[in-house]
């Protein structure tokens, strides 16, 4: 198996709707890490699993300085966005996503 992970940083902003009394309910802004795992069992014609440019691509056209709520059609949560990255990456198998230090979500597929 072949794995390789791409590190890509973004700025974005978000408001999250929410069940209780928070915050984070008012529009507001991170500098996120996103990390974008990828595995394949065999390398493409190129000789990779998934181009570098590929994924930061996706990522940063999507995002990077967005308002994420007008990109999602759910509540733009690091857990929804990092589900998000990994639909839409090719091979992509597992993305973190680091709105802040310390708070972290991670999706990983089944």
């Amino acid at each position: 198996m072949y794995y390789v992970e791409k590190t890509i940083e973004i700025s974005a902003a978000h408001n999250l709707m929410l069940s209780y009394e928070s915050k984070c309910e008012n529009l507001h802004g991170h500098n996120w890490k996103i990390v974008v795992y990828c595995k394949a069992k065999e390398l493409n014609q190129d000789g990779m699993v998934t181009d570098f440019t590929h994924i930061k691509r996706i990522v940063k056209d999507t995002f990077d300085h967005k308002y994420i709520n007008e990109v999602l059609s759910v509540n733009p949560s690091a857990e929804n966005i990092a589900r998000w990255i990994c639909d839409h990456v090719q091979n992509c198998w597992k993305v973190s996503v680091q709105e802040s230090e310390g708070n972290v979500a991670v999706y990983e597929r089944d």
